[in-house]
């Protein structure tokens, strides 16, 4: 596994309830029409900057490891010193799917870290706010993730492509990142899965698996995941919104 090593990160002292960020930032992006999504530009800044600059900023998250596609590496290592990521200890070569990219950051997390927050390097405008608030929920259930309500009625098919059943809403939460873990817990969860060779798409569902209980943290509609080019157009629509705002309460 290749990885480059940037800053150096004091290890955890005795009590230290600070997660560690892995930052999943390895997938494709066969949908951004040819244009590496970790790298497309907001508001002049590469998504992945704005995803790693929350974490710097959340006072929850001690160190940011970011796992990323072999030939990616070089360029988020320069994005990250022209930045001053501090927190931000290594970046990890990806593996062939999530949950191997994950578990790559993790080999490279300090020893003795209590907890992993594990957010889409494709999220780029979670805040520090919302990181802190699901740190904490984990503190106390072990386990939870960032989740927003669904406003949608939602219909299930079946393999004919005809709806099957429709589902109560009220029930229903939209999964989001960051979602954070105690650290065993994560390591027995994906270590389980991986012996028997079940791949998820969610970090969540690892845990699941076990029968332990996630605690859904009501998230933020405008923590988007950019997987298509309109995205990019939606994320500098927020973007333009919250510098208005901020600008309002400053005047």
């Amino acid at each position: 596994m290749e990885k480059v090593l940037l800053y150096s990160v004091p290890s955890p002292a005795d009590g230290d309830k600070r997660a560690a960020a892995i930052i999943a930032a390895a997938g494709d992006y066969t949908r951004m029409n040819g244009i590496n999504k970790q790298f497309a530009l907001l508001d002049g800044v590469p998504v992945i900057a704005h995803a790693v600059k929350a974490f710097q900023q959340a006072d929850s998250i001690r160190e940011i490891v970011i796992a990323a596609k072999r030939e990616d590496i070089p360029r988020i290592a320069d994005i990250c010193r022209e930045y001053g990521f501090s927190k931000v200890s290594a970046i990890a070569e990806g593996g062939r799917t999530r949950q191997q990219s994950v578990l790559n950051g993790i080999r490279c997390v300090q020893a003795d870290t209590r907890y992993f927050a594990v957010h889409d390097g494709a999220r780029p405008l979670v805040k520090p706010e919302l990181i802190d608030k699901v740190v904490r929920h984990a503190w106390e259930y072990g386990a939870a993730v960032a989740a927003a309500k669904c406003k949608d009625t939602v219909k299930k098919a079946d393999t004919a492509g005809f709806v099957e059943e429709t589902p109560d809403r009220r029930s229903l939460w939209i999964a989001q990142t960051p979602q954070v873990f105690e650290s065993g817990l994560y390591i027995r969860a994906a270590e389980s899965a991986e012996a028997a060779r079940e791949v998820f798409t969610d970090d969540s569902q690892l845990i699941e698996r076990l029968g332990h209980r996630v605690f859904l943290v009501e998230g933020d509609y405008e923590n988007i995941k950019i997987t298509t080019p309109e995205d990019i157009l939606v994320a500098e629509c927020i973007i333009k919104s919250r510098k208005q705002f901020a600008a309002g309460e400053e005047g």
